[in-house]
């Protein structure tokens, strides 16, 4: 008896001795970038944006390749983790070019875009995209990096992923700036270090610059995470207004503008995504399409699923600056086939 519980304590010491371990180095590996940094830019573009052009911008959160209409989440209330093969990653990949190919952004933000992750089978999602829209300058930079995510069972395990930014038009300047985050240690460990990235394209016979931010802002938070983003968000675009420039800034929300009159009603139970009242961002237009949901929920998988009763959100849009003219927004309704949300794409002119 004395025996088994020696070899039992053993047993036990072993594995908080192996935790331990596993602690300390997922904490000394944690990405932790600088508050401001440069985001890595390819040049490839040689258009010349002009301030009479039409320009056609979209933003789309690609779900990582990885949440076509085949997936659920476990954050959502599904059961899926590793929710797609690799054959499936690269079928939704395939379905996604596509998709932007038919749309032809002058300008393209993405968000959940990977390198080289677990969820993903390695497939670096920004140079397929780099190597088949030849001829675009891009941005990119991370905002999930992590050596492994252990959790739920089986963990997610790696991670490096990010937002993406693509322009026909030479991107000057990109800078990440890091988001105020909602996760202490060790919770931090696990969890996206969100940011936005400030990218800088030049126009011709002008001294003032085109703004493109790219965002992705909290899901799971509480509430206060979503608030104090925003909040800093917006503190970067008034000082870009300060300045002149033009400045469209796009991407997923996760909330809802207050302007917005949306045709899905957030069922009980269900994930509630915030609100950003437009009072507080004075001077700015705030649009979304309220006709066509922007995203779907991850607690069941889309394929046969009733689609009348399906929960469904409108969480990605822009915030243009006052001297710009928005011709026309809208959501592509590609039914969730290859990412749990569709492509928001607006045309504008230079006022």
């Amino acid at each position: 008896m004395k025996k088994a519980i020696k070899v039992i304590l053993g047993i036990i010491i072993a594995l908080i001795l192996l935790f331990a371990v596993w602690l300390v180095v997922l904490t000394v590996t944690e990405f932790k970038p600088d508050d401001v940094e440069d985001a890595e830019i390819t040049s490839q573009a040689t258009g010349i944006l002009s301030i009479g052009d039409e320009v056609k911008i979209m933003t789309w959160n690609l779900g990582y390749g990885a949440l076509g209409d085949n997936a659920d989440f476990f954050m959502d209330g599904g059961k899926g983790v590793m929710t797609a093969s690799k054959d499936r990653v690269s079928e939704n990949m395939s379905g996604i070019l596509s998709a932007i190919r038919d749309i032809s952004p002058n300008i393209a933000m993405f968000q959940e875009v990977d390198i080289n992750s677990m969820r993903s089978h390695g497939v670096d999602e920004a140079d397929y995209l780099r190597r088949n829209l030849d001829g675009m300058d891009d941005s990119f930079a991370y905002n999930y990096r992590s050596l492994f995510v252990p959790y739920p069972i089986p963990p997610i395990g790696l991670v490096n992923g990010g937002v993406y930014t693509m322009s026909d038009y030479s991107i000057a300047e990109a800078k990440r700036y890091a988001l105020p985050s909602p996760y202490s240690w060790p919770l931090s460990l696990g969890n996206l270090k969100r940011c936005i990235v400030v990218n800088r394209i030049p126009i011709s016979d002008s001294d003032k610059e085109l703004v493109i931010v790219n965002l992705h802002l909290e899901a799971y938070d509480s509430g206060e995470g979503k608030i104090a983003q925003t909040n800093m968000l917006k503190e970067i675009l008034n000082e870009e207004a300060e300045a002149g420039n033009y400045i469209v800034a796009g991407g997923d929300f996760n909330q809802i503008f207050s302007n917005v009159d949306s045709d899905f009603e957030v069922y009980d139970g269900m994930w509630q995504p915030g609100m950003i009242d437009v009072a507080d961002f004075e001077g700015w237009q705030l649009v979304m399409d309220g006709t066509t949901p922007s995203c779907r929920s991850l607690d069941k998988p889309y394929v046969d699923a009733d689609k009348d009763s399906f929960q469904y959100y409108i969480i990605d849009g822009f915030i243009v600056s006052s001297n710009i003219k928005i011709e026309s927004v809208n959501t592509k309704n590609l039914d969730f086939e290859n990412s749990d949300h569709n492509p928001v794409v607006m045309t504008f002119k230079f006022e």
